[in-house]
């Protein structure tokens, strides 16, 4: 066959493409905010067992995080089917007057820890969760990051589809929110828990252009809760 055979223009050929792929110029902004401090006397990993409150301070940071969202153009909120998750997503959807949508998607890491004291002490006579501990890349300790990352990006993209043009909040938890946020930046998704940025009532928002993530950025309306924490923003350049 010639090239001269083919139809002409070919399908596709006199479209103008943008780069990169499905950016459309539509700014649509998702905040993942952590939920504010739990009522866990004890120590133990919670986990995903029910019941576990906020504290009055947790009560505060989840007010803390409305208020300083107060202004933005929020039309949808979705939490952690997880009390503390809801508790903190509270203020913030009566703010808009906006229902909570629960969603499965945005619970708690899986973890084979749960309800373990992970101290020095705790852990060095627990021989039982040894075997859990040996590696930080999958993690052995519990549900894996790619799987983490598959269902915070669905989340994702769904209060974009949801809320294209504004604004939507998601509160969720610490590590499925930092392990979202390496994927972001194309960072390798092993890290030590201790080295997260993403302290209690913080904001982690992902700006997308159409349905492309341009920059990420991140606040502590109630201040810094995690020595880890550091500030800087990211944005990927969209050159040709």
């Amino acid at each position: 066959m010639t090239e001269s055979t083919y139809p002409s223009p070919l399908p596709g050929e006199d479209q103008e493409w943008q780069y990169p792929p499905g950016a459309s110029g539509t700014i649509t902004k998702v905040h993942f905010v952590r939920h504010g401090e739990v009522d866990n006397p004890s120590g133990r990993l919670y986990g995903r067992q029910r019941g576990f409150k906020l504290t009055e301070r947790g009560e505060q940071h989840a007010i803390n995080v409305a208020k300083s969202l107060h202004n933005n153009d929020i039309t949808g909120v979705y939490a952690s089917p997880l009390k503390r998750a809801q508790q903190t997503a509270y203020p913030i959807a009566q703010d808009f007057g906006l229902d909570i949508v629960t969603s499965p998607l945005l619970i708690e890491a899986g973890s084979y820890l749960e309800n373990e004291l992970l101290t020095p002490k705790g852990i060095l006579t627990t021989p039982r969760i040894w075997k859990h501990l040996g590696s930080l890349r999958t993690p052995s300790w519990g549900e894996h990051y790619t799987k983490m990352v598959e269902r915070m990006l669905a989340i994702a993209h769904q209060a974009v589809w949801e809320n294209r043009g504004h604004e939507a909040v998601c509160v969720c938890h610490q590590c499925v929110i930092w392990v979202l946020r390496l994927f972001a930046e194309e960072k390798s998704l092993g890290h030590h828990p201790g080295k997260r940025m993403c302290s209690l009532g913080s904001i982690t928002t992902l700006v997308f252009d159409g349905d492309i993530i341009i920059a990420i950025e991140y606040q502590e309306p109630s201040g810094m809760s995690d020595p880890a924490s550091l500030k800087s923003d990211f944005k990927r350049g969209l050159q040709a």
